[in-house]
């Protein structure tokens, strides 16, 4: 696991580990994470199935209740293969294009 810090912005990066794991080492270094935006890059692992994305549904909930954005990066499968709860793009720039739309609405009260 890789973790980077742009602005208020942590971009994690999953190189080999198993989805599983990486949700659990998250969970454990959250109070690290919780007052920025997550990315959450799986670009480099392989095939990404639908309930490897489900595993991150508990944390995105919770991050997203906290008022800051959640977004998994991963070409591996569409926007529209998942539930409504995670945000998942196929690019790091359109995930900060969603960071950026997401600060904007809650700065206006959407």
């Amino acid at each position: 696991m890789i973790i980077d810090q742009e602005e208020n912005t942590s971009i994690i990066t999953q190189e080999k580990a198993t989805i599983i794991e990486l949700v659990k080492k998250i969970e454990a270094l959250y109070p690290k994470f919780e007052k920025h935006n997550i990315i959450i890059k799986l670009s480099s692992l392989g095939k990404i199935t639908l309930e490897n994305v489900n595993e991150f549904l508990r944390l995105s909930k919770k991050h997203r209740a906290a008022k800051h954005s959640f977004v998994v990066v991963t070409n591996a499968m569409g926007a529209d293969e998942t539930p409504e709860e995670i945000i998942v793009v196929p690019t790091v720039k359109e995930a900060f294009d969603i960071i950026e739309m997401e600060v904007m609405e809650r700065d206006l009260g959407i």
